[in-house]
């Protein structure tokens, strides 16, 4: 039996579209703020849903690889109040979004939020959540050096990612059960 799925995969030309930031940037206490006040969000990244819960205010779902940029180690305990509401674990390679995450991320949203966390790598997460999450929430994610992003979900940003992923090559791919 075939574990081929579909895969998207940013192509090398486009290294610079995809990391470029699409919402504003916030750092230190005005972050910690910004993310205290938010009514409904997703995080992405390690960091930063580790800080939301340690701020006594999760996101509605994380995405994680236990991992960070800065090599940092996270307590994956931390991750507790999200992974008991509901736990998705998912192959998702370095530089790829595959369908196996999207499916994660939107049956986690559909069925009242967790924690989905990747074997591999997060961040191209951020798309999907940008992706599935209801219009008027907000999708923040870690600028290792720089802060906090925060996209408010709305019909561009909806449109705009669809617009990057679109851009993305189309693979098929053998990633194993």
């Amino acid at each position: 039996m075939s574990s081929e799925e579909r895969v998207w995969v940013v192509p090398e030309a486009l290294r610079s579209t995809f990391a470029e930031r699409y919402g504003p940037v916030y750092s230190g206490a005005d972050a910690d703020r910004r993310i205290r006040a938010l009514p409904n969000f997703a995080a992405c990244g390690d960091r930063v849903t580790a800080d939301a819960i340690r701020l006594d205010h999760p996101p509605f779902i994380g995405v994680v690889d236990l991992k960070t940029r800065r090599h940092e180690p996270v307590d994956c305990a931390v991750f507790a109040p999200l992974a008991q509401r509901r736990l998705v674990k998912v192959r998702n390679p370095a530089g790829m979004l595959t369908e196996r995450l999207r499916r994660a991320i939107r049956e986690t949203i559909h069925d009242g939020g967790g924690l989905v966390e990747v074997d591999g790598e997060e961040d191209l997460g951020s798309l999907a959540l940008v992706e599935s999450m209801p219009l008027g929430a907000t999708v923040i994610y870690g600028i290792p050096g720089a802060g906090v992003s925060f996209v408010a979900v709305d019909a561009v940003t909806k449109e705009h990612v669809r617009g990057l992923i679109a851009q993305m090559e189309l693979r098929r791919v053998d990633l194993g059960a």
